[in-house]
């Protein structure tokens, strides 16, 4: 009986175990660059100015052929070809510092950052 009941024990474990979650909700952002000379970074379509370090899911949204979305800083270097016109998602953890984005043939003018503290 005392088997019986270790082993049951044991399974209601690995059950709750499998069952509780794994940490926090990914965050979702959005990235657009382009057809016109803009470029940004939103959440919930708000301008991304400052955000907690974390798990980040990005959807890049890349307008034109003649542009890119490069994000980059501490850890993180993701960039879409200029020649690429869709819809990407990356995953990303965010650490404290600085991050900024940019349209690499227009850097210039197409440019943004944001800080994660």
């Amino acid at each position: 009986m005392n088997r019986i009941r270790l082993t049951l024990a044991g399974t209601v474990a690995l059950a709750l175990a499998v069952a509780a979650p794994t940490g926090a909700a990914t965050t979702k952002l959005v990235a657009s660059v382009g057809p016109g000379t803009t470029i940004t970074l939103t959440k919930g379509g708000k301008k991304v100015s400052t955000l907690k370090p974390g798990k980040y899911a990005i959807t890049v949204n890349d307008k034109a052929t003649s542009h890119n979305f490069h994000l980059t800083g501490p850890g993180v270097n993701k960039l879409t070809s200029v020649t690429f016109k869709g819809t990407k998602t990356w995953t990303v953890t965010l650490k404290k510092g600085t991050y900024k984005y940019v349209c690499d043939p227009h850097r210039a003018f197409m440019k943004g950052s944001f800080r994660v503290a």
